[in-house]
């Protein structure tokens, strides 16, 4: 095993790698098909060094606090949720064996598998339920506490040991979705504390030094199966250049969120498996449908028909995704593929902005560079848009208050969002009383629609539901929604059982139990 402070030394050097360095000679590999043949079956043992940007030195294992990737990846090798997200995101049972609604879709009763901490007390309805009441806390500022908005907690009971009685507020037929929820992970009855924390996850805690590593190790009593690995140590580089040299100098094994320019330069070459997942990132602009130009729905249109999605894609994306059509959760459950791909068509949108009196138009669109490609984007849209004689101000923020700045602020701005269930995304952007409602899309018609769709037990009847909101949104919503970015992961030659097909933040995203090294 390497040492963690070795490691920590090594990544230290590795930071100083630049991007410039990448491009020296390389060492012959085997071929791809010679280390796929060699490896095809799991092996045991080993310990893999997975690289993330991190949050500094006031991170914790508190698994409710997760807010970035790097929590996220550790709080799945420590702890578990009743269920979690499927590629196509839709929820799949974790810690819960099943769940069943009643009638009315406002009871939900929950069974939990046969499963056990890190110390050997069983995980039962008690520590559900405490759990969920501590991310429910008003107090404090834990991600879960809105997506929990649903549940009765009062009311909610535990059965027994292994059964537990969700009370909604109102019928939800969605609600596994719920469980599923960034965050919502269980911990031991009592949990306040988590410097060394107990969970129920693939591995057991080591040590930890906050801003640096996480050392964890293989949990053989997991209900889910033992991993592969014997040790897997998360590291923490904020800097793009730091996290791939170190990958390249091999000091560690697993690189997360790379730039697509550093995909292209290292993919092919053989030094390291450039891992592409798909869609899980969507790109594009909010337009705020309460305030002039875009109160009028007109102009809403003619600027979906501005956008050049190919050029948007290949200019801010560097062609690592593929275009949108205005409408959030490409690939995912209850998407509305049906509908008509939109192609730039300049000729309609003049027609469309003169028929609202804003020929000449002139809007300030807000960006900042806190995201990947917003700025490069809101520079391509600048020039579509000029083409269709609208005169677009690009407006660069403070990328530390950008998103707070965008929710209420302005009326066009550079918007991206990472996957989750389109159910979700509705709830927690689109009704009226959303908390985080960028585009001020309100209409007490479109929020009873969603009611109806939760108070609605069959899947095609609620499916229908949906597609008939998606078809409003296409229409005249809010989001121009212009691509989905791929999220760019990396792995040494020997790393095996990485998920190409699990956006990021999904079940499979992350797997490090699942992960081998050949």
């Amino acid at each position: 095993m390497t040492h963690p402070r070795i490691a920590r030394r090594a990544l230290l050097l590795a930071s100083a790698l630049t991007l410039g360095a990448v491009g020296c000679s390389r060492p012959a590999t085997p071929a791809a098909a010679d280390r796929a043949a060699a490896s095809a079956t799991p092996r045991g043992g080993g310990q893999l060094r997975a690289v993330f940007a991190g949050g500094g030195t006031n991170e914790t294992l508190d698994p409710h606090l997760a807010n970035l990737f790097v929590d996220a990846a550790r709080a799945k090798a420590l702890f578990d949720k009743l269920a979690d997200s499927g590629s196509d995101l839709a929820a799949v049972p974790r810690l819960a064996a099943g769940w069943e609604p009643n009638a009315t879709l406002d009871l939900w009763t929950v069974r939990l598998r046969k499963a056990a901490f890190h110390d050997g007390r069983p995980v039962t309805a008690a520590d559900v339920l405490y759990s969920y009441r501590r991310i429910a806390d008003p107090k404090k500022a834990y991600r879960a506490r809105a997506s929990l908005e649903p549940i009765d907690l009062a009311a909610s009971r535990a059965v027994d040991p292994a059964t537990v009685e969700f009370r909604l507020k109102r019928p939800y037929a969605e609600f596994p979705n719920v469980l599923a929820a960034f965050g919502a992970y269980i911990v031991p009855e009592g949990a306040q504390e988590f410097g060394s924390p107990v969970g129920s996850g693939p591995f057991r805690f080591v040590s930890f030094e906050p801003g640096r590593s996480l050392l964890v190790r293989r949990n053989p009593e997991y209900w889910d199966g033992a991993p592969h690995l014997d040790e897997l140590e998360v590291l923490v580089a904020n800097e793009e250049s730091a996290r791939i040299g170190a990958l390249l100098g091999g000091q560690a094994d697993y690189a997360h969120e790379l730039h697509p320019a550093t995909a292209r330069a290292q993919e092919g070459r053989g030094r390291v498996e450039v891992i592409r997942l798909r869609n899980s990132t969507m790109q594009g602009f909010v337009l705020k449908t309460d305030r002039p130009p875009f109160d009028d729905p007109r102009v809403r249109q003619a600027f979906f028909l501005i956008a050049d999605r190919k050029e948007l894609v290949d200019g801010a994306l560097s062609g690592a995704g593929e275009i949108g059509n205005d409408l959030f959760g490409k690939g995912a459950q209850y998407y509305a593929a049906e509908l008509p791909q939109r192609t730039q068509d300049l000729a309609r949108a003049r027609a469309l902005l003169k028929e609202a009196g804003q020929e000449g138009l002139k809007v300030t669109l807000d960006t900042s560079p806190v995201a990947a490609g917003f700025v490069e984007a809101a520079g391509i849209f600048k020039d579509q848009a000029a083409k269709a004689g609208v005169t677009v101000e690009v407006k660069v923020g403070n990328k530390d208050t950008y998103w707070k700045d965008v929710l209420d602020g302005g009326v066009f701005a550079s918007y991206r969002s990472g996957a989750m269930p389109i159910e979700s995304h509705l709830s927690q952007r689109l009704l009226s009383d959303s908390t985080t409602n960028a585009t001020h899309w309100r209409h007490p018609d479109f929020d009873e629609l969603y009611r109806q769709a939760q108070a609605t037990r069959e899947d095609a009847a609620r499916a229908a539901l949906y597609g008939r909101m998606q078809r409003r949104l296409y229409e005249e919503g809010g989001f121009l929604i212009w691509g989905f970015a791929d999220w760019i992961v990396a792995t040494a030659p020997k790393v095996r059982g990485v998920s190409t097909e699990a956006p990021a933040n999904t079940l499979d995203w992350a797997r490090f139990d699942r992960v081998w090294l050949a």
